[in-house]
Protein backbone atom coordinates (compact mmCIF):
# COMPACT_ATOMS: atom_id res chain seq x y z
CA UNK A 1 0.00 0.00 0.00
CA UNK A 2 1.03 3.70 -0.77
CA UNK A 3 -0.10 7.16 -0.35
CA UNK A 4 -1.04 10.31 -2.30
CA UNK A 5 2.74 11.41 -0.97
CA UNK A 6 4.02 8.29 -3.62
CA UNK A 7 1.93 10.00 -6.37
CA UNK A 8 4.16 10.17 -9.65
CA UNK A 9 3.86 9.74 -13.24
CA UNK A 10 3.66 6.39 -14.48
CA UNK A 11 2.89 4.91 -11.22
CA UNK A 12 0.28 2.18 -11.86
CA UNK A 13 -2.24 1.96 -9.62
CA UNK A 14 -5.38 -0.64 -8.80
CA UNK A 15 -8.89 1.73 -8.65
CA UNK A 16 -12.36 0.92 -9.37
CA UNK A 17 -11.61 -2.83 -10.14
CA UNK A 18 -9.15 -1.48 -13.15
CA UNK A 19 -5.53 -0.73 -13.44
CA UNK A 20 -4.66 2.65 -13.94
CA UNK A 21 -1.94 4.85 -14.77
CA UNK A 22 -1.14 8.24 -13.06
CA UNK A 23 -0.82 10.48 -16.34
CA UNK A 24 -0.73 14.18 -14.78
CA UNK A 25 -1.15 14.93 -10.99
CA UNK A 26 -0.82 17.77 -8.67
CA UNK A 27 -0.70 18.38 -5.32
CA UNK A 28 -3.17 21.29 -4.21
CA UNK A 29 -2.79 22.67 -0.32
CA UNK A 30 -5.57 25.28 -0.21
CA UNK A 31 -5.55 28.05 2.35
CA UNK A 32 -8.85 26.62 4.45
CA UNK A 33 -9.13 23.24 4.69
CA UNK A 34 -7.22 19.83 3.75
CA UNK A 35 -4.66 18.93 1.30
CA UNK A 36 -5.49 16.86 -1.74
CA UNK A 37 -4.11 15.36 -4.81
CA UNK A 38 -5.62 16.00 -8.44
CA UNK A 39 -4.64 12.95 -10.71
CA UNK A 40 -4.90 12.35 -14.32
CA UNK A 41 -5.03 8.83 -14.69
CA UNK A 42 -5.68 6.53 -18.25
CA UNK A 43 -7.30 3.21 -17.80
CA UNK A 44 -4.60 0.20 -18.71
CA UNK A 45 -7.58 -2.24 -20.17
CA UNK A 46 -10.05 0.97 -21.76
CA UNK A 47 -7.50 3.43 -22.62
CA UNK A 48 -10.08 5.90 -21.01
CA UNK A 49 -8.99 8.66 -19.15
CA UNK A 50 -10.52 10.10 -15.99
CA UNK A 51 -9.97 12.94 -13.59
CA UNK A 52 -9.59 11.29 -10.10
CA UNK A 53 -9.16 13.59 -6.93
CA UNK A 54 -7.63 11.99 -3.64
CA UNK A 55 -7.89 13.84 0.25
CA UNK A 56 -4.29 13.79 1.44
CA UNK A 57 -3.01 10.31 3.04
CA UNK A 58 -5.76 8.59 1.29
CA UNK A 59 -4.31 4.66 0.48
CA UNK A 60 -3.68 3.61 -2.64
CA UNK A 61 -3.19 0.14 -3.61
CA UNK A 62 -0.13 0.54 -6.10
CA UNK A 63 0.69 -2.57 -9.33
CA UNK A 64 4.11 -3.77 -9.05
CA UNK A 65 5.52 -3.31 -12.76
CA UNK A 66 8.47 -3.30 -14.94
CA UNK A 67 9.65 -2.61 -17.98
CA UNK A 68 11.32 -4.07 -21.20
CA UNK A 69 12.72 -2.73 -24.31
CA UNK A 70 11.16 -4.28 -27.46
CA UNK A 71 12.06 -3.64 -30.99
CA UNK A 72 8.36 -2.87 -33.36
CA UNK A 73 8.50 -6.26 -36.00
CA UNK A 74 5.24 -5.54 -37.94
CA UNK A 75 1.63 -5.06 -37.94
CA UNK A 76 -0.84 -8.09 -38.81
CA UNK A 77 -4.37 -6.77 -38.61
CA UNK A 78 -4.76 -5.31 -35.40
CA UNK A 79 -2.03 -7.02 -34.05
CA UNK A 80 1.17 -5.58 -33.69
CA UNK A 81 4.57 -8.01 -32.96
CA UNK A 82 7.44 -6.93 -31.05
CA UNK A 83 10.63 -9.00 -30.25
CA UNK A 84 12.55 -8.07 -26.96
CA UNK A 85 15.72 -6.64 -27.61
CA UNK A 86 17.80 -9.03 -25.23
CA UNK A 87 16.19 -12.51 -25.30
CA UNK A 88 14.90 -12.22 -28.83
CA UNK A 89 11.33 -13.42 -27.68
CA UNK A 90 8.62 -12.14 -29.52
CA UNK A 91 4.90 -11.10 -28.78
CA UNK A 92 2.02 -9.71 -30.41
CA UNK A 93 0.05 -7.06 -28.37
CA UNK A 94 -3.69 -5.46 -29.51
CA UNK A 95 -3.80 -2.05 -31.06
CA UNK A 96 -5.44 -0.74 -28.56
CA UNK A 97 -2.39 -1.17 -25.72
CA UNK A 98 -0.85 0.90 -27.93
CA UNK A 99 -1.25 4.85 -27.45
CA UNK A 100 -0.03 5.61 -31.18
CA UNK A 101 -0.27 3.11 -33.40
CA UNK A 102 -0.37 4.75 -36.89
CA UNK A 103 3.37 6.57 -35.62
CA UNK A 104 5.26 3.56 -35.28
CA UNK A 105 7.25 2.54 -37.84
CA UNK A 106 9.36 -0.77 -37.96
CA UNK A 107 12.56 -1.31 -36.00
CA UNK A 108 11.43 1.75 -33.87
CA UNK A 109 12.20 0.80 -29.97
CA UNK A 110 9.37 1.22 -27.48
CA UNK A 111 9.24 0.34 -23.78
CA UNK A 112 6.80 -2.71 -22.30
CA UNK A 113 5.27 -2.26 -18.74
CA UNK A 114 4.48 -5.97 -17.61
CA UNK A 115 2.50 -6.37 -14.55
CA UNK A 116 4.69 -8.71 -12.50
CA UNK A 117 1.46 -10.11 -10.76
CA UNK A 118 -0.53 -11.64 -14.10
CA UNK A 119 2.90 -11.87 -16.06
CA UNK A 120 1.46 -9.96 -18.69
CA UNK A 121 1.75 -6.36 -20.52
CA UNK A 122 -0.34 -3.94 -19.57
CA UNK A 123 1.05 -0.82 -21.69
CA UNK A 124 3.17 0.23 -24.28
CA UNK A 125 5.30 3.62 -23.86
CA UNK A 126 6.39 5.50 -26.97
CA UNK A 127 9.53 7.08 -27.18
CA UNK A 128 8.61 10.98 -26.82
CA UNK A 129 9.06 11.82 -30.28
CA UNK A 130 9.56 10.03 -33.89
CA UNK A 131 11.12 11.49 -37.13
CA UNK A 132 9.12 9.94 -39.94
CA UNK A 133 9.61 11.35 -44.10
CA UNK A 134 6.20 12.59 -45.44
CA UNK A 135 5.12 10.66 -48.32
CA UNK A 136 2.47 13.18 -49.43
CA UNK A 137 2.25 16.61 -49.29
CA UNK A 138 0.17 19.10 -51.44
CA UNK A 139 2.37 22.27 -52.43
CA UNK A 140 1.80 25.16 -50.32
CA UNK A 141 0.02 27.89 -51.74
CA UNK A 142 2.20 31.32 -51.96
CA UNK A 143 0.40 34.33 -50.01
CA UNK A 144 -1.94 31.38 -47.46
CA UNK A 145 0.26 32.51 -44.45
CA UNK A 146 -1.37 34.90 -43.02
CA UNK A 147 -0.67 33.18 -39.42
CA UNK A 148 0.62 29.62 -38.70
CA UNK A 149 -0.72 28.15 -41.74
CA UNK A 150 -0.99 24.39 -41.84
CA UNK A 151 -1.93 21.65 -44.46
CA UNK A 152 -2.43 17.66 -44.10
CA UNK A 153 0.42 15.82 -44.70
CA UNK A 154 0.82 11.85 -45.08
CA UNK A 155 4.06 10.13 -43.52
CA UNK A 156 5.21 6.55 -43.94
CA UNK A 157 3.45 5.18 -41.37
CA UNK A 158 0.43 6.07 -43.34
CA UNK A 159 -0.48 8.57 -40.32
CA UNK A 160 -1.90 12.09 -41.06
CA UNK A 161 -0.50 15.28 -39.89
CA UNK A 162 -0.98 19.17 -39.63
CA UNK A 163 2.23 20.22 -41.34
CA UNK A 164 3.33 24.25 -41.76
CA UNK A 165 3.11 24.80 -45.79
CA UNK A 166 6.90 24.67 -46.27
CA UNK A 167 7.05 21.10 -46.04
CA UNK A 168 7.24 18.79 -48.94
CA UNK A 169 7.76 15.39 -49.99
CA UNK A 170 10.55 13.83 -48.80
CA UNK A 171 11.37 16.02 -46.05
CA UNK A 172 11.65 14.01 -42.40
CA UNK A 173 9.69 16.12 -39.84
CA UNK A 174 9.98 15.23 -35.96
CA UNK A 175 6.42 14.60 -34.77
CA UNK A 176 5.55 14.41 -30.78
CA UNK A 177 3.88 10.65 -29.92
CA UNK A 178 1.57 12.07 -27.28
CA UNK A 179 -0.17 14.71 -29.25
CA UNK A 180 0.31 13.33 -32.94
CA UNK A 181 1.36 17.04 -33.68
CA UNK A 182 4.17 18.25 -36.07
CA UNK A 183 7.49 19.73 -34.06
CA UNK A 184 9.53 20.51 -36.45
CA UNK A 185 11.75 19.86 -39.85
CA UNK A 186 14.64 16.90 -39.47
CA UNK A 187 17.99 17.93 -41.96
CA UNK A 188 19.77 15.04 -42.11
Amino acid sequence: MASTSDIRNGLCIKFNHDIYKIIEFLHVKPGKGPAFVRTKLKSLTTGKVLDNTFSAGHKIDDVRVETHKFQFLYAEGDNYNFMHVETYEQISLSKDILDAPDLLKEGENVMVIWNTETDAPLSVDMPASVILEVTYAEPGVKGNTATNATKPAKVETGASVNVPLFINEGDKIKIDTASGQYMERVKE
